[in-house]
């Protein structure tokens, strides 16, 4: 089986996450309040899908203790 990109979508999930919270700012900054809170779940959630990412990574290079 190939390896999955661990590396190239847990760093791609964490752009992500920092351009949303870029986006949020300036969301703020241009008036629209009522997204920003929406904007930040997400972007939050991006940063926690990529930690969650590299903890799968790990979790799969250990061998097996059978």
């Amino acid at each position: 089986m190939k390896q999955v990109p661990f590396g190239a979508l847990s760093a791609g999930l964490a752009v992500l996450g920092t351009a949303l919270v870029a986006f949020a700012f300036q969301l703020r900054a241009d008036g629209y309040e009522q997204y920003v809170q929406d904007v930040a779940y997400v972007a939050g959630t991006a940063y926690f899908t990529a930690i969650m990412t590299v903890v799968m990574w790990f979790r799969t290079d250990r061998p097996h203790s059978s």
